[in-house]
């Protein structure tokens, strides 16, 4: 008996259909929506249009719904490089409909987002999300008044329909869990390993030759749920380099004389500071994964870090730098680290790792079984256990470098 299976010309050539290799076939048409995208510069935004452009390079169809469709918009409050599109529900229906995408997801928790969630709803159609941003702990820290837990539910509201909730890193999973959250699934990060290379980084100190050395360096949006000034009122040797912008910018030169505010660099240049440094500071408690780290690391700067979401998962055991809730000493440890090791850790990460995990993660989690009321109050108990137990872990810590953020 013949095990031949005959294929059509397109299947020859495309290769054998991807239900064979033991699995539901993958997203072909992919319709992605979402609040953050270009010209807007931040993680989010990398990391969706390279996943995107690895997707097209697989023979994916990609469709994008984003604020750039709709001029009736308004800045996101804080956050004025986002814009939120208002009344733009029924196109975004119409979009689905004349797409008839194979999977929606669903990027960000702003109007399209809540739109499009409405939209598949309305349809019965699966769609999935992702968690990018600790938003929680970013409005309470923008917003004092505003309580940890009302974030969260919130954030319950919109993720709870979702297939999967795809985030960065296992801790972030954790922590998602631990708030109560389903359909977990890990979509990890890549970095421009071609881009962001050992090369860029001059002789003589390069970009920061009339800089006392060694040169601590801080990349990205200047604001205050970055927690900058956790690194900038250390008391460190050398020079300390701020590149971005943001809200917090004026209020931070004029508060630290001392350090360096550059705005924001892209591309060549960019990479160039990153190289030209001798050591990456990444302060922030609020970012699930921090593409940064990354791109510091891909130039062969070592990085210090809290120990949060993203540093934690990223780097410790790779010598590619030091995490410790005494940011000080973290920085001065990880001027011993060798650059070459840097290197390696960001090598073990790519865009086209990132885009396949990605597509894989469309396919929704099946549904939970019904649990009895009891079993689900024991789990509810468990986990306030460990979340007052992590609360009080994290605040001693804090409270002991004198960190208050």
């Amino acid at each position: 008996m013949s095990t031949e299976t005959d294929l059509t010309d397109a299947e020859a050539e495309d290769g054998p259909p991807e239900a064979l290799s033991g699995g539901p076939p993958l997203a072909k048409k992919i319709l992605l929506v979402t609040d953050a995208w270009e010209p807007q510069v931040n993680g989010v935004v990398r990391t969706l249009a390279n996943t995107m452009r690895e997707l097209k390079a697989l023979g994916c169809e990609i469709e994008v719904i984003s604020p750039a469709d709709y001029p009736n918009s308004v800045p996101l409050i804080t956050y004025s490089e986002i814009k939120l599109a208002l009344g733009a529900r029924e196109d975004v229906e119409d979009r689905f409909l004349a797409f008839a995408p194979d999977a929606v997801h669903i990027a960000t928790e702003g109007t399209l987002g809540w739109d499009a969630r409405a939209v598949c709803l309305k349809h019965k159609f699966p769609f999935t999300t992702s968690y990018h941003t600790q938003f929680p702990e970013y409005v309470t820290a923008r917003f004092k008044w505003i309580p940890l837990w009302a974030g969260y539910r919130f954030m319950h509201a919109f993720h709870d329909k979702s297939g999967r909730v795809m985030v960065a890193t296992p801790t972030m999973m954790e922590q998602l869990r631990l708030q109560g959250f389903r359909n977990i699934a890990l979509w990890s990060r890549g970095v421009d390993v071609d881009l962001f290379h050992p090369s860029k980084r001059g002789a003589d100190g390069g970009l920061f030759k009339d800089l006392q050395r060694p040169v601590f360096i801080y990349v990205g949006r200047v604001s205050v749920e970055k927690n900058i000034e956790a690194f900038l009122k250390l008391d460190l040797p050398g020079s300390k380099v701020v590149v971005g912008d943001g809200p917090a910018r004026a209020e931070l030169t004029e508060k630290y004389p001392g350090a360096h505010f550059v705005g924001s660099k892209f591309g060549e240049e960019l990479a160039r500071h990153y190289a030209d440094a001798d050591v990456f500071v990444f302060p922030s408690f609020t970012d699930t994964f921090g593409l940064v780290i990354l791109e510091a690391a891909a130039t062969g700067t070592p990085v210090a870090a809290f120990v949060a979401p993203g540093p934690k998962d990223i780097l410790p055991g790779t010598g590619a730098g030091v995490v410790d809730m005494d940011l000080r000493k973290a920085c001065l440890e990880a001027l011993k680290l060798k650059r070459e090791d840097a290197r390696v850790l960001a090598e073990r990460y790519s865009w086209r790792a990132c885009a396949e995990d990605f597509r894989r993660n469309l396919e929704p989690l099946p549904k939970e079984g019904k649990r009895r009321f009891w079993h689900k109050l024991r789990d509810l108990r468990a986990r306030a256990r460990e979340r007052r137990r992590l609360k009080r872990e994290a605040k001693q810590a804090r409270k002991n470098t004198g960190n208050g953020q």
